[in-house]
């Protein structure tokens, strides 16, 4: 089993990469194993763009068998409070398109420059056909941005033309539409670090976000691997 495990950043998933470090034996800068598990690791950096690049160049080598997704999100549901570890089970890109002389928002299916059905979108969303076989996480549904929300106007926006997302993201969506056009099997996890508010970082809970996080990360990958390992 090859697993690619991307990230945007280092340390959202810092203690994971010590726990890979200490477990398995590390072939490369980024790459550790054994006789039957190898975990690649990818850090993208922020956004759209760079993990698009970053995924496309990777899975286009060949080999990868699974591709997990990890990092924090910010809730538009109020019912997901910071530290909830979630699978996103769908995704959109939710700035991608033109600004009308108004103010609203019209995306890209709106202006008709790409099909709603054109793959590997349905009715213009992202969808995750194997979200089935991690079922012991909550599921939710995402919206990719790429300039978070942080005023009470922009937000419930955002809001009125989503009213399905549940978090927001800056990478999820180029990891579906990748994996998903790759044909290579994905999971998109989540730790919650923050309500989608007005932007106040003193609210951030990110240091249990991301201990929440590699708390699921590891237990996963410990399913992998040999009890004698």
């Amino acid at each position: 089993m090859h697993i690619l495990l991307v990230a945007a950043t280092p340390f959202e998933v810092a203690p994971t990469i010590s726990f890979l470090e200490s477990t398995l034996k590390k072939t490369s800068d980024q790459i550790f194993q054994n006789n039957s598990l190898s975990v690649q690791l990818l850090i993208t950096g922020v956004g759209v763009m760079a993990t698009a690049w970053h995924l496309s160049r990777t899975l286009a080598v060949g080999g990868v068998d699974w591709v997990i997704n990890a990092g924090v999100a910010g809730s538009f549901d109020q019912l997901l409070q910071p530290g909830k570890v979630v699978q996103v089970i769908s995704e959109r890109f939710g700035d991608l398109g033109v600004e009308e002389a108004d103010g609203r928002f019209t995306d890209i299916f709106e202006l008709g420059l790409i099909n709603l059905n054109q793959p590997p979108f349905v009715n213009g969303v992202l969808y995750n056909p194997a979200a089935g076989e991690t079922p012991f996480l909550p599921a939710v549904k995402g919206l990719t941005v790429n300039r978070v929300h942080g005023t009470a106007t922009s937000i419930a926006s955002i809001r009125e033309k989503f009213p399905e997302a549940q978090i927001e993201t800056m990478e999820g969506a180029a990891i579906f539409y990748g994996c998903l056009l790759a044909e290579v099997p994905f999971v998109e996890i989540r730790s919650i670090s923050n309500y989608v508010e007005p932007r106040n970082r003193d609210a951030w809970e990110l240091g249990l976000a991301i201990e929440q996080l590699n708390a699921v990360l590891i237990a996963m990958l410990q399913e992998f691997i040999p009890p004698n390992q």
